[in-house]
């Protein structure tokens, strides 16, 4: 059996900037047309701004070896009696399919639950990202719809599956 790799979160930030542009740049094959990294400065600026240690929480995943793996964003954190939040993520090239993310998607989704208090947390998949949703299965959510239109990804409207876990189901593998 093949152990999952050691991973490190760390709050996404600024000063990984050229090495995060530079991983966006050779993983736009693996990310198109699932998800629309900020492949700027610009942009990657406005995607920090968005981390308001409150409501958006962002992470980049690091291997043993301390490279950038991956991403995983916590967004819109709701408290009250909702207690949820909305996971989005995504890996680089060459690293993608050595299970970095499922370690990455793994610890933020422990820490959402056991540190921030969470109850339920959703990731929303396009139907046709298989390996996004053989991860989310991975980790015991449960598809709980599906959504014509939800989100603007690389310009267009694009349907997307609704997949949910919430703590008492939570298993950490």
């Amino acid at each position: 059996m093949r152990h999952a790799p050691r991973v490190r979160l760390e709050p996404a930030s600024r000063k990984d900037e050229d090495e995060f542009l530079a991983s966006v740049r050779r993983s736009t094959r693996l990310h198109r047309p699932w998800v629309d990294p900020p492949s700027t400065a610009a942009r990657l600026r406005k995607y920090l701004a968005r981390h308001d240690k409150r409501t958006n929480l962002g992470f980049f995943v690091r291997s043993e070896r301390r490279q950038l793996v991956g991403v995983v964003n916590v967004n819109e954190i709701v408290r009250g009696v909702f207690q949820s939040a909305y996971l989005g993520y995504y890996g680089f090239v060459p690293h993608d399919g050595q299970g970095y993310m499922t370690a990455g998607l793994t610890a933020v989704v422990s820490l959402c639950f056991r540190r921030l208090g969470l109850h339920r947390l959703e990731a929303n998949i396009q139907p046709g990202n298989r390996r996004s949703i053989a991860l989310v299965k991975r980790l015991g959510f449960r598809r709980e719809g599906y959504s014509a239109r939800y989100l603007k990804i690389g310009g267009r409207w694009q349907d997307h599956e609704r997949w949910a876990i919430t703590r008492e189901r939570w298993r950490p593998r």
